[in-house]
């Protein structure tokens, strides 16, 4: 029986391994940078350093804007339908990021000081991430599409071996100055590893390849975009209001509850082509039957988990991180669990069968407008109970988006199947 499913799902469960590895090679860098800043800033520094990465990856959002996202997609597709095409993915999508890191880039030095104050020293420390980061992304999502899980892991962990010569010297010998540079260096000795392993394209301009992944992108950005509105403007909002020693216990909670989420968010990009192989083969029932399996599992999945980490995580805390179990932990922390929760089921529907069957406009809107709500209520709430009002307007919106979300796409795939009929 257990042979009789691995033969099934064999090609599912050894990309699942390979991708496992692949994504702690590299979150367990960018992990062991947290944790080492956790342990040797101040609470205030630690709090500048995660308000500054909050405010990076948002500007990293607006230069990839989806497009790593659409590359996978048309990868997998193209690797069926048009081998020509495939080999002008890296650079027509590549051009599209310079394009947009250049408009950014140009943006943060005209009005960076002005917004970010005493913390836009910082930013700039940190600036070059704004292009690493997105071409990362971009070879990560060739490679996905590809399904070369293998190779882009081994890259991975080597960028990895090789970086944690200089991560804690820079950490310790320049304290915050030197965490963000650490983070340059990571993504830059990554990105060489990956455009080394990767060498099957062209330098032609294909004007198709721009307008599909572009106009996809475009589609998954927006989503993007409005995801982080519920999902991750609370700390620029913590921040601008001064609360920077709660950031720094909101976001180690939140690092742990990452780390815990790696595995969803893997089994999400892993089967991604499968589910995108299915809709272009037009086998809708079968897609049907997949996802109302994955939903199932899922959701179990969460609720077994809640009870677990509510009792191991404060544990965790009050061992390795004694100064931040306090007030501010006791205050946030089951707001936090319920909202990752969430996540647990999100993550692998979300990105590995809603975006990949080419649904992402779906998320669009409904993202837009979630995240509206999302920032009005954390200013509302943030005003009327203090903090602790950016996570219950997070959780809100969270629960609102999961819902009419899975219901709007069931009801587009079960229209698509008595369509086919």
């Amino acid at each position: 029986m257990i042979k009789s499913h691995y033969n099934t799902h064999k090609e599912t469960i050894h990309n699942l391994f390979w991708r496992s590895l692949q994504i702690f090679g590299k979150q367990g860098i960018i992990f062991i940078v947290f944790i080492l800043c956790a342990k040797l800033l101040l609470p205030y520094e630690f709090g500048v350093y995660n308000y500054v990465l909050a405010m990076l990856f948002f500007l990293i959002m607006f230069c990839d804007f989806g497009v790593s996202t659409a590359t996978s997609k048309y990868v997998a597709e193209y690797s069926i339908t048009d081998k020509d095409k495939l080999k002008a993915v890296l650079f027509n999508a590549g051009l599209i990021i310079i394009i947009l890191t250049v408009i950014i880039t140009v943006l943060t030095l005209v009005f960076g000081s002005t917004y970010l104050g005493d913390k836009y020293i910082y930013v700039l420390y940190s600036l070059p991430l704004i292009f690493l980061a997105p071409m990362t992304s971009l070879y990560d999502g060739i490679y996905r599409g590809l399904k070369k899980f293998k190779q882009s892991a081994i890259i991975s962990i080597l960028s990895g071996i090789i970086s944690l010569g200089f991560i804690y010297f820079l950490i310790n010998s320049y304290g915050l100055i030197g965490a963000l540079i650490a983070q340059d260096l990571f993504y830059l000795i990554l990105l060489i590893g990956l455009a080394t392993g990767y060498r099957d394209f062209n330098f032609k301009l294909n004007k198709r390849v721009i307008s599909e992944i572009g106009s996809y992108s475009f589609t998954f950005g927006i989503a993007t975009l409005g995801y982080y509105l519920f999902s991750r403007i609370d700390i620029l909002i913590l921040g601008h209001y001064g609360y920077i020693n709660e950031i720094a216990t909101y976001e180690l909670i939140n690092k742990i509850f990452m780390i815990i989420l790696i595995p969803f968010t893997i089994l999400g990009q892993v089967i991604a082509p499968n589910f995108t192989r299915l809709f272009a083969k037009g086998e809708v029932k079968t897609l049907i039957t997949k996802y109302k399996r994955y939903v199932s599992l899922l959701i179990w999945t969460s609720l077994v988990l809640i009870p677990i980490l509510l009792f191991s995580i404060p544990l965790i805390i009050k061992i390795f991180f004694s100064g931040y179990y306090n007030q501010i932990f006791s205050a946030i922390f089951c707001i936090v669990l319920l909202a990752y929760s969430i996540n647990f089921f999100n993550a692998p529907i979300n990105s590995g069968i809603i975006v990949a069957t080419g649904y992402a406009k779906l998320m669009t809107w409904l993202n837009i407008y979630l995240g509206i709500l999302n920032l009005i209520l954390s200013i509302f709430l943030i005003n009327i109970v203090g903090y602790v009002g950016v996570m219950y307007a997070t959780l809100i919106s969270l629960i609102i988006g999961t819902i009419i979300l899975q219901i709007r796409y069931y009801k587009k795939i079960t229209s698509n199947e008595k369509k086919a009929k």
